[in-house]
């Protein structure tokens, strides 16, 4: 039963993937803006964007909930992420996110995340009102993620995500669902080998509802007011595939030294190719740097070919107290993303692992 069911996932997993992979592969920069819900592209963990997204191929713990699934079934028995970010340093947008991990079997592993950004207050303007002084007004957009991870062996572990999405104002939502889909493979003599795939992102379209959508108007003749509600239009999510691959150099002392990449496809944007690089001292201090490649970051922002505010270098540190002998850690997690005309995007987490 074990097999069957191994055999069944890993097989559905090929699929979708091979079913999606001759359209995402195309990175057409054409399409880009024609998505919506692109807070699925922000990762709100401050392990993993440490080094750029690099680690998809050995991402563990609640942070694989957002990189590759597949990497929190290494979960030993339970793990508890915070993490807070302010996302492009001064634009006033802060994300919150909080995960825990827990062992349901002896190779089944489940996750619960929430992550929930704001842009704090903006004020309301209409036709007669352009320059505000009617209110303020707050928009919302927050993720669920339930997820789930499987070990088939030593050497292949998969899982899932289903996403729960919501984005709103005071007087109209969107909500839509997405499904994310990851697999790691470790080999070599000292398991410092490492390959994954993750397919993200992939679900319905979306679209908005709600009163926002309507609004009165008094033609001429009429002795009352009409309400006029305007459709509005599905959008798609921004669906992306992720091949990465890691090797780790394992020193004594718990020290060890790995090279990561990753390719990341994009069908609504220009495809990316990521780099990085972790050392750990003693597994007490962990350094990571990464650096993003995109056609035109490199450009001024204000350059028709750049399209992306991340200028590509991440740095990151994590610094974690051993407090027993069976596993028990308190890690504190940083990292700094590089961004034009900003301040860069901070973030800091906290973590908690049995």
């Amino acid at each position: 039963m074990k097999k069957l069911f191994r055999n069944i996932v890993i097989a559905s997993l090929t699929i979708i993937i091979g079913f999606t992979s001759s359209q995402l592969f195309a990175g057409n920069k054409d399409r880009a803006g024609q998505a919506g819900a692109n807070e699925l592209l922000v990762n709100p963990w401050a392990m993993s964007s440490g080094w750029g997204n690099a680690g998809m191929a050995s991402v563990k713990g609640v942070d694989a909930m957002w990189s590759n699934v597949a990497g929190i079934s290494f979960t030993n028995t339970m793990d508890i992420n915070f993490s807070y970010t302010n996302w492009l340093a001064g634009s006033g947008t802060n994300v919150i996110s909080f995960g825990m991990l827990f062992r349901v079997s002896e190779s089944v592993v489940g996750g619960l995340s929430v992550m929930s950004m704001s842009f704090g207050s903006i004020d309301r303007t209409d036709t007669e009102h352009p320059d505000g002084g009617i209110g303020t007004y707050k928009p919302s957009l927050m993720n669920i993620n339930i997820a789930i991870a499987k070990s088939f062996s030593n050497s292949i572990h998969g899982g899932f995500v289903l996403k729960i999405i919501s984005e709103s104002i005071a007087d109209m939502t969107g909500t839509g669902v997405a499904l994310d889909a990851g697999i790691q493979y470790v080999t070599g003599i000292t398991d410092n080998i490492h390959f994954g795939i993750a397919l993200k992102n992939i679900g319905p379209t979306m679209k908005y509802s709600g009163d926002g959508l309507s609004y009165s108007v008094l033609l001429d003749g009429m002795a009352s007011n009409l309400t006029v509600v305007q459709r509005a239009d599905e959008f798609e999510l921004p669906t992306q595939l992720n091949i990465a691959a890691a090797y780790d150099f394992n020193f004594q002392r718990n020290s060890r030294l790995t090279l990561a990449f990753n390719f990341n496809s994009n069908a609504f944007s220009k495809d990316q190719f990521i780099g990085g690089v972790e050392g750990s001292f003693r597994d007490i201090l962990l350094l990571r740097a990464g650096y993003t490649f995109e056609s035109g970051a490199a450009k001024d922002i204000e350059d028709a070919d750049c399209s992306n505010v991340n200028r590509g270098l991440s740095l990151g540190a994590t610094v974690q107290a051993p407090l027993n002998d069976k596993g028990l850690k308190v890690c504190i997690d940083y990292s700094y993303r590089d961004t034009a005309h900003w301040k860069g995007t901070h973030s800091i987490g906290a973590r908690i692992l049995f």
